[in-house]
């Protein structure tokens, strides 16, 4: 330590006592759970460009990370709502698919073991009456509780 109480570093951002300060990755700095660096590799590796900007993969795992943490919620309330404590391919499935944007990103997947929305044309249900007439002659009269009432 010098006289205004800093500490001096050395070459590679050692401590003049020759200690290193702790890496901080990517992903912490950026506050994501996604990996930044993993990401950034598979970018370079991928071919997709010559070079890969710096802020190129912190983009991409954030945008990742907000579309698993959308679709994980909507698959979870699936779960809730078939009483089911696991998230199993049938509630990604229909959290896919009951939602827009998520319908339409998603649009020429097929999920294994999701199966299909509920759906019943509605040419195949049975038709209903205009007019609903009673069936039985003896409901349409008065009830005899009503008459006695009367009297």
């Amino acid at each position: 330590m010098d006289g205004d109480g800093k500490v001096k570093k050395g070459a590679g951002g050692r401590k003049a006592d020759g200690s290193r300060k702790k890496a901080v990755s990517r992903s912490v700095k950026a506050g994501l759970q996604f990996p930044v660096g993993r990401i950034g590799r598979f970018l370079k590796l991928g071919r997709y460009a010559r070079r890969v900007g710096s802020g190129a993969p912190i983009y991409l795992a954030a945008v990742l990370e907000y579309l698993a943490a959308e679709l994980l919620e909507l698959a979870g309330n699936a779960a809730r709502d078939n009483k089911k404590t696991r998230i199993i391919p049938r509630h990604l499935l229909l959290a896919i698919r009951n939602d827009d944007e998520l319908g339409k990103l998603l649009g020429g997947v097929t999920i294994a073991h999701g199966g299909v929305l509920p759906n019943i044309n509605p040419v195949l249900l049975p038709k209903k009456t205009a007019a609903k007439e009673p069936k039985s002659p003896s409901k349409a009269t008065k009830s005899p509780k009503k008459d006695k009432k009367a009297e």
